[in-house]
């Protein structure tokens, strides 16, 4: 498998949370990605404990990354990973995760 953290990432800004016009990377609701042979790991939260959108938000980062690996099959013929999302709530997101990037698109700067 050829996919990388950083295409993962660029990737993920595709995906926002739909309360906030905010993608999950600039929102800091990304906490961890890991790639491992045929697995790619996603670790993250959401803006508070038991957010309806949790799922939602996961099932379009697991589409995003399918779509990334389907890709990149056809260009290098890697196997298309197995995509594990997980959601935790420890450490908690706090406004202080919020890119430079993600607070100019929320009017904070």
């Amino acid at each position: 498998m050829a996919l990388n953290k950083e295409e993962i990432l660029q990737a993920l800004k595709q995906v926002y949370d739909p309360e906030i016009p905010v993608d999950i990377v600039n929102l800091g609701l990304v906490y961890e990605v890991q790639i491992e042979k045929e697995l790619v790991y996603v670790k993250i939260t959401t803006t508070a404990p038991g957010c309806p959108v949790g799922n939602l938000i996961a099932g379009q980062i697991k589409k995003v990354i399918r779509h990334l690996s389907e890709v990149d099959l056809a260009v290098s013929g890697a196997a298309v990973p197995e995509i594990v999302v997980e959601t935790v709530y420890d450490p908690p997101w706090e406004m202080n995760r919020v890119s430079e990037e993600g607070r100019k698109m929320l009017g904070w700067e």
